[in-house]
């Protein structure tokens, strides 16, 4: 985790600034939970090492040697207290942390507190995610766009996560702790956010050469933003007759075979759904901004961005990708 936060420092392309992971202001009651617990052990542990300080400091000053003194020191060897106290001490200890955290991780991986939870299907690709709205019947990719928890009323959501390739770790640190993406295994959490704001993850487990770079973005908005947002994912793509010539060289090519493109013959699986691409606002897993500059240099020369990503060099001539950045933005 350390390289991968150097790695994403030393990146001109990182899009997210200063806005890194933030895991001591929770957001959300999973993160919070988690913060309470860091707390207690970093207490006990805090205490422990008060304890064997003061005593080493101690018995060094007491019992060093002097000019002078040939005396030997008592011995206790054998002695049942001393025994008893360094075998029941680190035993209540360690059973008191096992209690605490795993009294924690039964509260954390239960069925979110609400029965009317949003529910969304996530699955690790190297090096992006997929994001489906089954409750809604829209695939959308790296951002996740959930509604605001109100006082009186939790909305919570249901996160299924699984993985198309290899083991990766979806990671919110402000709204809730990590949980692995397996390949052939599903998992779950829930997260809930009670502010308006932009939170930011990481996937957490190493995944390959551009693990640093696989980001995440959750946009928390009110609930009468999320109905617009889920309104306009669930409509087909926008169809402008002016950018007609980039969709036909997008259909021509090998893009349509990868990307998904609601309302069009566009129906591939392998890369992240376009349907609706500019209402994002990165592109490459959270890596870059969303505009023409970057979808230039993307479609141009995706290892520019992304080495070793899986979206290939298709080798385009300038008005080719002009006419292919043209229309994606027009796919709003």
């Amino acid at each position: 985790m350390v390289w991968s936060s150097l790695s994403l420092a030393q990146s001109p392309e990182f899009s997210q600034g200063n806005d890194a992971p933030d895991m001591f202001n929770p957001a959300g009651p999973n993160a919070e939970s988690i913060q309470e617990i860091f707390w207690v052990v970093i207490g006990i542990c805090a205490v422990i090492l008060g304890l064997v300080g003061t005593t080493l400091i101690w018995f060094i000053a007491k019992y060093r040697e002097r000019p002078g003194d040939n005396s030997e020191p008592p011995q206790i060897y054998g002695s049942r207290a001393i025994e008893l106290a360094w075998t029941l001490a680190p035993l209540l200890t360690v059973t008191l942390l096992a209690v605490l955290v795993i009294a924690t991780v039964i509260k954390l991986r239960a069925d979110p507190p609400s029965t009317a939870a949003h529910r969304v299907r996530v699955v690790g690709h190297q090096w992006w995610w997929e994001l489906n709205y089954p409750d809604h019947g829209f695939t959308t990719a790296n951002e996740l766009v959930i509604p605001v928890s109100e006082p009186d009323l939790a909305k919570p959501i249901y996160l299924q996560l699984e993985s198309a390739d290899v083991c990766h770790s979806f990671w919110v640190p402000r709204l809730a702790g990590k949980t692995d993406c397996i390949p052939g295994r599903t998992n779950s959490m829930w997260i809930q956010a009670g502010e308006p704001a932009t939170y930011f993850g990481r996937c957490a487990e190493y995944c390959g050469t551009q693990h640093a770079k696989m980001l995440i973005r959750v946009d928390c908005v009110s609930q009468a933003d999320f109905d617009k947002w889920v309104e306009n994912q669930k409509a087909d793509a926008v169809s402008d007759d002016s950018v007609a010539a980039g969709r036909d060289r997008f259909m021509e090519m090998a893009c349509m075979n990868c990307h998904a493109i609601r309302g069009t013959r566009a129906a591939g699986e392998f890369g992240p759904d376009l349907t609706h691409l500019m209402s994002r606002k990165t592109i490459c897993s959270g890596l870059a901004l969303n505009d023409r500059e970057n979808l230039t240099r993307w479609i141009s020369k995706p290892d520019d961005l992304k080495k070793g990503c899986r979206m290939p060099d298709m080798r385009l001539t300038e008005p080719d990708v002009k006419l292919i950045v043209d229309y994606l933005l027009s796919l709003k």
